[in-house]
């Protein structure tokens, strides 16, 4: 293993703590899965936290400002804890094997679950019980919200992917042309 998946495992084993000891592990691995996919798809906000140039207590007042109210305070610590550490970069691959991790106490899958609009719980549950059917595998599903996907749904359950979107269909129609 290498060293950076080695530190990546360790940052994920001790958010894994962290939230286990505090009791609230399902709520803050939604925060930290939320907060993962809005630095993947905000520039300024990954600029923001992975720049050298600021100092970190701008950094660490980025995060306050931004999940101050909206997420438990667990949630915003451990943030917190990764933005201070230099680790900001690796927020995404951390936290996806945190998810993964706390899953798999639960001995479930991840299944990431892309869609153009959010879903609604009655969704998400048929959409789980699908997947379970699909893949053999009992499945958790996290949401989310990609425009990109413009209809439909792109599921990926460790190296399953299934492509039911509406911007796969007219890729396929375009290829067919």
């Amino acid at each position: 293993m290498s060293t950076q998946r080695q530190k990546i495992e360790a940052y994920a084993n001790a958010l894994l703590e962290v939230a286990r000891a505090e009791e609230t592990l399902a709520a803050v691995e939604d925060d930290l899965f939320r907060f993962a996919r809005a630095f993947e798809g905000s520039d300024e906000l990954r600029t923001a936290l992975t720049d050298p140039q600021l100092p970190v207590e701008r950094r660490v007042a980025v995060v306050e400002d931004l999940m101050a109210g909206k997420v438990l305070p667990a949630s915003t610590a451990l943030v917190l804890l990764l933005v201070a550490a230099g680790r900001a970069a690796d927020i995404p691959e951390i936290v996806d094997r945190f998810v993964e991790l706390a899953a798999s106490e639960r001995r479930r899958e991840v299944a990431e679950v892309r869609t153009a609009v959010e879903l609604n719980e009655e969704q998400v549950t048929r959409l789980a019980a699908a997947l379970s059917r699909a893949t053999g595998k009992e499945v958790e599903v996290k949401v989310v919200v990609d425009p990109s996907v413009m209809g439909g749904l792109v599921a990926r359950v460790g190296d399953i992917v299934i492509d039911g979107s509406v911007r796969h269909r007219l890729d396929q129609l375009k290829s067919q042309m």
